[in-house]
């Protein structure tokens, strides 16, 4: 996923605040860009033309909205939130987040099993996934990487590109590195460690989507830990670039759906997960941006399937570092990783 935008502040939000919204209304957010165009055209588009309700937008991106949705937790003004750092984890054990009932998705016995866990607990289910794997310049390496210690090759060094765990992306890229290194959750030194090794060899650091396009396009870029999605973005603009998805594994960042606890219109609500859900919007996801979906009856075109993490098989090489982890760790492991880099 390119990590979508940041919040637009200020005016969406103190309007939307100030608005009370009638029963045939839905109040949702979402991430701005191309992802909110996609979103309009893959599931709120189709939602408004089945049921004749409006949908309230506003654009912003998890943390913010989360950060709203515990201000308003006494009077909850969104219906429906997506989250793709893990979000729902937290707000479904705060009660922020209300259980969903699966006897009203059509589309629920569809999901992957991971893909529709806890959604009696309040947590939504993923819709999409942006897969974190290898992204290689196809003209200057002959042969793909294969596993996420190719990174650490001290040939491949002077064209690496390392993302900044400031990034979303950069975080679940680094875990990874750190686990096929032999860390964990609980040690992160092996990875900053490698990370060190790779500095010192001629790697550099970078710290938005923007920046490696750059790298790639102009400093003679030849591997970097990203997104599936973004993958994409690169050729779309005349790059070279493949995505690999790693035999050892391929972090997930899960975008999810969630239903907000407090809110009168459930049934409403109900039914614009189901679509969210549906293969029909997922694909339409694949297509648009290349997000992996999550439900088992989606049919990609070959060369949409060729740019995501596909199939059972695949899907099942997913992992999902605890987000609860990651949040309660981040301090901690920037001030580390600052250090790290700073050498």
């Amino acid at each position: 996923m390119t990590t979508p935008g940041k919040l637009l502040a200020g005016t969406a939000l103190a309007t939307f605040a100030a608005t009370a919204a009638p029963a045939q209304t839905l109040t949702i957010n979402s991430f701005g860009g191309a992802y909110e165009e996609a979103h309009r055209a893959c599931v709120i588009d189709p939602f408004i033309a089945e049921t004749g309700a409006e949908v309230q937008i506003v654009t912003a991106y998890s943390a913010d909205a989360f950060a709203q949705l515990r201000a308003q937790k006494d009077a909850p003004q969104f219906d429906i939130l997506h989250f793709s750092g893990g979000q729902e984890i937290v707000g479904a054990a705060e009660g922020l987040l209300a259980p969903i009932d699966a006897s009203k998705l059509s589309n629920a016995g569809d999901l992957y099993d991971f893909a529709g866990a806890n959604m009696e607990k309040g947590e939504g289910p993923a819709y999409s996934i942006a897969a974190i794997g290898l992204l290689y310049n196809t003209e200057l390496l002959d042969t793909a990487p294969t596993r996420w210690a190719d990174l650490t090759d001290p040939a491949l060094a002077e064209g690496l590109v390392i993302t900044d765990i400031s990034n979303g992306y950069g975080m679940l890229g680094f875990l990874m590195l750190n686990q096929a290194m032999g860390g964990s959750l609980e040690d992160i030194q092996p990875g900053l460690d490698a990370v060190a090794q790779m500095l010192e060899n001629g790697a550099i650091v970078v710290n938005t989507s923007p920046e490696i396009q750059q790298e790639f396009a102009q400093n003679g870029a030849v591997i970097a830990a990203y997104a599936s999605d973004y993958a994409y973005t690169l050729r779309n603009a005349g790059l070279p670039v493949a995505f690999v998805q790693a035999e050892d594994g391929t972090p997930a960042s899960y975008i999810t759906v969630n239903l907000v606890a407090g809110r009168d219109n459930t049934d409403l609500a109900h039914r614009f997960i189901d679509i969210s859900i549906s293969p029909e919007a997922q694909a339409c996801f694949a297509n648009a941006l290349r997000y992996t979906p999550t439900n088992r009856k989606v049919e990609l075109s070959d060369e949409v399937a060729a740019d995501v993490v596909y199939g059972p098989d695949a899907a099942a090489g997913m992992i999902r570092f605890d987000p609860t982890v990651i949040e309660a760790k981040r301090s901690e492991w920037v001030d580390a990783w600052n250090r790290t880099i700073a050498k």
